[in-house]
C-alpha cells in the first residue's frame, strides 16, 4: 500500500508538473504575441529617411534664375550638365561624402622603424572627390571661359550643388580657385605656369589642390602683426622659409601660398604688413618627400573633421617670392576675395541642403493624427527659413554675376565699386544666416536631428565655421567701413544707386507696393545714419559697424 501510494503521488506530482509546464508556455505564448503587436504598433510609428532627389532638378529658384539670366544657347548646354550632375551627386558622391566623415584623416609621425614620416593619411573616399573635382572642371570651369562672363556663374552653381555632398572637399576648392586667381592676376609668369594649369585642369592625373597659409600662433586675421615667419634669400635666387603655420587647412595639398617676411642683409625684417610678401612653394616634392616641413600634429576640430588642419614647422621650406617684396598682403587679397565667395557658397549650399532635408519630413513624418506639412505653425517656420535661403541665394548669385563681368573686363566700374562692398557684406551676412538656420531646421526633426547617424549633426558642425573663417563677423564689418573710407564714399554711392534702380523697377509691380515702401524707409533710415555718423567719432562708426553691414545686406537682399 506504501508503495502503491507513493506511485501514486509521484504521478499525480507527475501531472501538475505537466499542467504547470503548459500554463507557462501558454503564458510564454501570450506575451510573446502581446510584444509581436507591441512592436508591429511600435514599428508603424517609425517614419521614412528624409530624401533629396536630383538637386538641381528639385531647386526650383536656382532654375528660374539660370532661365532668365542666361543666354538661351548657354542655357540648354548647362542645363544638360546640371542635370547629368545632379544625377552623380545623388548615386556617386552623396555616399562618398559619408565615406569621408566616418574615416577621418589620419597622421603617423614615425614609421615602425622609428624614422620620421609626417605622412597624413586620408581615405579612398577623399582622394575620390578629388578627382571628381577634376573631371567636372569645378575650377577649370571659371578659367576656360568658355561662356564668356557667365562661366564663373556656371561653376559657383556646379559648387554651390556640390558643397553639401563634397564630404568637406569644398574647403581645398576655394583655395584652389583662390591660388589660381592670384597666378592669374600675377599674369601667369613662366615659373608658375605649370602650377596654374595644374589648379585649372580636368585630368585627375595633373590636378593639384592648393592651401592657404597664413595663420600662425600670434592670430589669424591680423596678419600684418601676427605674421612671424621668415623668408631668406639663396644665392639661386629661390628663398628658404622659417617659421610655425597654426592653422593649415587641407595639409594634404600639393602646393600653397604663404606670406613672410625677408630677411634683408643685416638680418632684419620689415614689421607690419608693409614687410609682408607672398610666397609659393610645393609641399611635397615628385617622390613625395615634405619640402623642409615637420607636421607637428592634426587639428582636433568641431567640425570639417573630413578634411586635414594641421601645425606645420617650416624648416627652410624651399619657395619662390611670386608678388613684389612688401606688397604680399595686396597680391593675396585675389585669393580671399574667391575664398569669401566660396564661404558663401558654403553656407547657401547648407541652408538648402537642410530646408530640402527638413521639407521633405515633413511630408512623411506624422504627429498629432497629421503630417508636419498639415500643421500651420511647422509650415511657418519652414517659410520663413526659405525666405532666408532664397534671399541669400540671389545675393549669392549677384556677387557672381558681377564677379563674371569684372573677370571678364565688361563690368563698369560702379558694378566693381559694389562688387568690392557686397563681398563681405554677403560672406558676414551668409554665414550667421547659415548658422541660424541650421539650429533651425534641425529642431525641425525633433529628436531625430540630435542623433549623429542622421548625419544631421555633421551639416550643423560645418556650418559652423562659416563665420570664423576667412573673416569673422566682426572683421569684416570693419572691412566694410575700409571700403567706404578707401573709395571716398564711391562705394556707398554705388550701392544706394544700385538698389534705387531696382526699386524703380520693382516699383511698376502693384503686388510689390509693401516691400518697395519698406526697402525705402530702411534706405532713409541708412541714409541718416550716414549723416550723423559723419560728425561723430571713429570710435561711434566702429561700435556701428556690425549692424551697419547687417543692414546693407538685408536692403541689398530684399
Amino acid at each position: 500500500w506504501g508503495r502503491c501510494q507513493m506511485l501514486s503521488i509521484k504521478g499525480i506530482n507527475t501531472t501538475v508538473g505537466q499542467e504547470q509546464q503548459a500554463g507557462m508556455k501558454e503564458k510564454q505564448a501570450s506575451e510573446d504575441q502581446e510584444t509581436h503587436l507591441a512592436r508591429r504598433d511600435t514599428e508603424a510609428l517609425f517614419q521614412e529617411q528624409p530624401e533629396t532627389g536630383n538637386q538641381y532638378l528639385e531647386d526650383t529658384l536656382l532654375r528660374s534664375y539660370l532661365k532668365t539670366h542666361l543666354p538661351p544657347k548657354v542655357l540648354e548646354e548647362v542645363h544638360q550638365d546640371l542635370e547629368r550632375f545632379g544625377n552623380c551627386l545623388l548615386t556617386k558622391i552623396q555616399p562618398l561624402s559619408w565615406e569621408c566623415e566616418l574615416n577621418p584623416p589620419v597622421f603617423q609621425q614615425y614609421d615602425a622603424w622609428g624614422q620620421r614620416v609626417d605622412h597624413i593619411h586620408t581615405c579612398s573616399a577623399w582622394r575620390r572627390m578629388k578627382e571628381i573635382s577634376a573631371e567636372e572642371g569645378l575650377i577649370a570651369e571659371a578659367y576656360e571661359k568658355r561662356y564668356s562672363n557667365w562661366s564663373r556663374l556656371y561653376q559657383a552653381v556646379k559648387l554651390y550643388l556640390f558643397s553639401s555632398s563634397s564630404g568637406g572637399f569644398s574647403c581645398p576648392l576655394a583655395m584652389t580657385d583662390g591660388a589660381a586667381k592670384v597666378i592669374e592676376s600675377l599674369g601667369i609668369p613662366g615659373s608658375l605656369k605649370n602650377a596654374f594649369d595644374r589648379l585649372t585642369s580636368r585630368d585627375p592625373e595633373k590636378f593639384w589642390t592648393s592651401g592657404q597659409w597664413m595663420t600662425e600662433r600670434r592670430g589669424g586675421s591680423d596678419v600684418a602683426n601676427g605674421t612671424e615667419t621668415v623668408a631668406r634669400k639663396q644665392p639661386d635666387g629661390t628663398y628658404r622659409l622659417y617659421g610655425f603655420k597654426w592653422f593649415t587647412s587641407a595639409a594634404d595639398s600639393d602646393m600653397t601660398l604663404t606670406l613672410a617676411r625677408i630677411v634683408d642683409a643685416e638680418g632684419q625684417c620689415t614689421q607690419g604688413s608693409r614687410g609682408l610678401s607672398l610666397f609659393f612653394l610645393r609641399v611635397r616634392d615628385e617622390k613625395g618627400k615634405l619640402n623642409s616641413i615637420q607636421v607637428q600634429r592634426l587639428k582636433v576640430k568641431l567640425g570639417t573633421r573630413q578634411m586635414a588642419t594641421a601645425e606645420l614647422w617650416l624648416q627652410g621650406a624651399r619657395a619662390e617670392l611670386i608678388s613684389a617684396e612688401g606688397r604680399g598682403v595686396a597680391a593675396i587679397s585675389n585669393m580671399l576675395n574667391i575664398t569669401r565667395i566660396h564661404n558663401v557658397i558654403g553656407a547657401v549650399a547648407s541652408m538648402r541642403r537642410m530646408i530640402s532635408l527638413s521639407r521633405d519630413y515633413a511630408r512623411k513624418r506624422v504627429a498629432f493624427g497629421k503630417l508636419l506639412k498639415d500643421h500651420p505653425l511647422h509650415m511657418q517656420t519652414i517659410a520663413r527659413m526659405e525666405v532666408q535661403v532664397r534671399g541669400a541665394f540671389l545675393l549669392l548669385m549677384e556677387i557672381i554675376r558681377l564677379l563674371g563681368l569684372a573677370e571678364t573686363n565688361l563690368a563698369s566700374e560702379q558694378e566693381q565699386l559694389l562688387l568690392r562692398l557686397l563681398v563681405p557684406v554677403a560672406k558676414l551676412y551668409t554665414g550667421k544666416q547659415a548658422s541660424a538656420v541650421a539650429v533651425e531646421a534641425m529642431e525641425s526633426f525633433g529628436g531625430q536631428g540630435y542623433m549623429e547617424d542622421t548625419g544631421l549633426p555633421v551639416i550643423l558642425r560645418d556650418t559652423l565655421v562659416l563665420s570664423i573663417w576667412e573673416g569673422t563677423t566682426n572683421i569684416l564689418s570693419l572691412d566694410v567701413l575700409r571700403s567706404l573710407a578707401k573709395s571716398q564714399g564711391q562705394v556707398m554711392d554705388a550701392f544706394l544707386s544700385t538698389v534705387q534702380k531696382k526699386l524703380e523697377l520693382a516699383s511698376g509691380t502693384e503686388e510689390l507696393s509693401p516691400a518697395v515702401q519698406r526697402t525705402r524707409e530702411a534706405i532713409g533710415s541708412l541714409r541718416q545714419f550716414l549723416v550723423a555718423a559723419g560728425s561723430e567719432q571713429a570710435l561711434t562708426m566702429e561700435l556701428a559697424a556690425r549692424d551697419f553691414s547687417y543692414s546693407l545686406a538685408r536692403i541689398y537682399t530684399g
